[in-house]
């Protein structure tokens, strides 16, 4: 169960109906985050509580999600005139009711998921294999998910991109191989079979992300995994 964009304006406009629809989503949430499973939800969640904030912060915000129907058409002027389906005070009310439950229940079970992260990242160990290359926005990132008998290996590319006001970093990742483990694949072995699988980079960026405790590897290690080397590198070696 996912909420959509505009959950909260789409379909019937109801305190009781909009509360029944959260609650089973923050249900499911809650389930999730239980089994230390933080993604898609986490982004959901953040995602909701903004938009829930900005639809409160802006009654006008609010009313230009309603559905519109067509008033009037003037054939001469080639005009249409629209007129809100719900444009009753009553209604406004009830969607105000709905954001003052909401927004403090999201924000409530977002902070759930934002303690789990916050404790999983603080976990994780990050460090070169070799030698870190002067530009690092390309490479290997080997994953160590607990107690595993293999290691997981994904190559990584960091993009930069901006807006008017500042630049944002996101990294795309794609799975290479699994390395059994073996006294004979140590990290740097595993980072020269990867080099000469792929002449393309001869002497690539190779970072080991460690956990001691093993995690849902798609729904909570590789998201957080990657984001924390965003940042290590970052702070480290910086992004050409």
């Amino acid at each position: 169960m996912k909420l959509t964009t505009n959950w909260i304006v789409e379909g019937l406009i109801d305190f009781e109906y909009k509360k029944f629809m959260l609650l089973g989503y923050l249900k499911r949430v809650s389930q999730n985050f239980d089994e230390q499973k933080l993604y898609p939800f986490l982004a959901d969640l953040i995602f909701h509580y903004q938009n829930l904030v900005t639809l409160k912060e802006s009654k006008q915000a609010t009313s230009d999600q309603f559905s519109q129907k067509i008033k009037k058409i003037d054939l001469d002027n080639f005009r249409i005139e629209y007129e809100r389906v719900m444009n009753d005070d009553k209604y406004m009310e009830e969607v105000e009711h709905i954001l003052n439950y909401a927004i403090p229940k999201i924000q409530q079970e977002l902070s759930t998921g934002k303690e789990i992260y916050n404790s999983i990242e603080e976990k994780l160990a990050i460090f070169p294999v070799g030698i870190m290359p002067l530009h690092a926005n390309m490479g290997y990132m080997l994953l160590k998910n607990g107690e595993t008998s293999d290691t997981q290996v994904f190559d990584y590319t960091i993009t930069i991109f901006a807006n008017a006001s500042e630049k944002y970093r996101a990294i795309k990742t794609r799975f290479v191989d699994s390395y059994i483990k073996q006294f004979t694949n140590t990290y740097e072995a595993i980072k020269l079979d990867l080099i000469k699988r792929n002449k393309n980079l001869p002497n690539p960026a190779t970072f080991v992300v460690e956990s001691p405790y093993r995690f849902p590897l798609n729904e909570t290690f590789l998201p957080i995994a990657k984001r924390s080397l965003v940042r290590f590198i970052t702070q480290h070696n910086g992004l050409a």
